[in-house]
């Protein structure tokens, strides 16, 4: 019995610190941000756009339906539902850092892929999506 005891306290204190105990932190981003060129991986975490979102050479895509946008949002973000991305082509720059982000990074995985298949190289996805971006504090609309 005390062996079940020990083992459950264990458990939970691996699983607490494996899930962050529930405490929110504003991680550091991985990047240069400063960088003139940005040097992103496919997928991009929330603290690396956080720290890139106010550059001039970035933009961020929001691939949600737009009554999960009106919601909560992440600020100056550009609404293009993931349905209309194929006829909304031409509103996504070639010339700048695209992110794009969804409820928790499926969908814009989606996008970004088709992005890729139809000629964009430089798209990458939000990993974990406003879930993660409100997970870690940021602020949203």
């Amino acid at each position: 019995m005390k062996l079940k005891s020990i083992l459950f306290i264990l458990f939970v204190t691996l699983a607490l610190t494996a899930c962050g105990g529930g405490a929110t932190t504003v991680a550091e981003p991985p990047i240069d941000v400063n960088a003139e060129e940005l040097n992103l991986g496919p997928t991009v975490d929330v603290a690396t756009v956080a720290a890139i979102m106010n550059r001039d050479d970035v933009v961020l895509i929001d691939v949600r339906e737009q009554s999960e946008y009106d919601e909560s949002h992440i600020p100056n973000i550009t609404l293009i539902p993931l349905a209309t991305i194929p006829d909304s082509l031409d509103q996504i720059p070639t010339d700048k850092t695209v992110i794009v982000t969804c409820h928790s990074g499926n969908r814009s995985g989606q996008a970004t892929d088709y992005l890729r298949q139809h000629g964009f190289d430089n798209v990458h996805n939000m990993e974990g999506g406003i879930i993660a971006w409100q997970d870690a504090g940021y602020p949203v609309e």
